[in-house]
């Protein structure tokens, strides 16, 4: 087998692969932007929770009750 085919082939794979990563990385974030500006989720506060991580600390966000 052609091992310039086989490297060139891996090459292409690679920068696929490293395409598509940024798509959904940047996917993911125009997401948190949006349902922020929708004010579905405040992720300031999910951020304070590596500061602020004491048994007595106030959650975050309230469980819904299970029936």
């Amino acid at each position: 087998m052609d091992y310039q085919f086989i490297e060139t082939l891996r090459q292409y794979l690679y920068l696929g692969e490293l395409i598509l990563i940024a798509i959904m990385l940047y996917g993911y974030v125009w997401y948190m932007y949006k349902s922020e500006k929708a004010g579905k989720k405040d992720y300031e506060k999910f951020a304070r929770l590596a500061l602020d991580d004491e048994r007595t600390s106030t959650p975050i966000q309230q469980r819904k009750k299970e029936a």
